[in-house]
């Protein structure tokens, strides 16, 4: 799919206040070890948490609180029509709450599926395919070092030929947006001091046609 825009950013959008108090109802939350694919209830082998080790390393909550809905979707409305995108979108995720500690990161991947979800007892999902992701900074760029989020606009798999890595620069403030197809490969990079929080959703719709 060819875009004019890859991502689109509001920087400082979110209040110091209401990152505080996102952070601060993170933190209260139980914590559990990043995994990569579909979220199940299936105990990861010890194969699968060493393959995981390999792509990815942080600790995450999920919540799915309006308040915090509230804040965060109207800039993937808006951030879809000033990109021009105009994808046809009708239910968010919970949000993934992200911790990455010193050393922590996620390697390149996308967060589309190869296909529609498939559980019928998830009409909300059922058929339906991430077509938007937004990520919003939480923690002050003092806080920590590393952890740059980058995409490769390339749209092929970076694992399997040279990356093209591009930082998004733009999201470092604290309270920044960025949202961007679900379908661009993008990574987080390691940090390297300190912690870095962020705030993740995605956005379903019907498959494109």
């Amino acid at each position: 799919m060819n875009l004019k825009w890859y991502y689109w950013y509001f920087q400082s959008a979110i209040p110091p206040k209401i990152c505080d108090d996102i952070l601060e109802y993170g933190n209260e939350q139980k914590k559990e070890r990043a995994r990569t694919g579909d979220r199940d209830n299936t105990s990861p082998t010890k194969e699968d948490l060493e393959f995981i080790d390999k792509k990815r390393k942080s600790d995450i909550a999920w919540f799915s609180d309006p308040w915090i809905y509230k804040e965060i979707q109207p800039y993937v409305h808006q951030a879809n029509e000033n990109a021009g995108w105009n994808f046809q979108w009708d239910w968010s995720e919970p949000f993934q709450f992200t911790e990455y500690k010193k050393g922590q990161f996620y390697d390149w991947h996308t967060d589309s599926s190869v296909g529609p979800y498939n559980n019928p007892n998830e009409p909300h999902r059922n058929g339906k395919i991430r077509k938007l992701s937004v990520i919003t900074t939480l923690t002050d760029p003092d806080e920590f070092e590393g952890g740059e989020l980058e995409f490769d606009f390339k749209n092929n798999d970076p694992q399997f030929e040279d990356p093209q890595p591009t930082v998004c620069s733009e999201i470092k403030a604290r309270g920044s947006v960025v949202v961007f197809p679900s379908f661009m490969w993008h990574r987080v990079k390691p940090v390297t001091k300190g912690l870095r929080h962020s705030l993740v959703s995605w956005n379903l719709g019907n498959p494109f046609v």
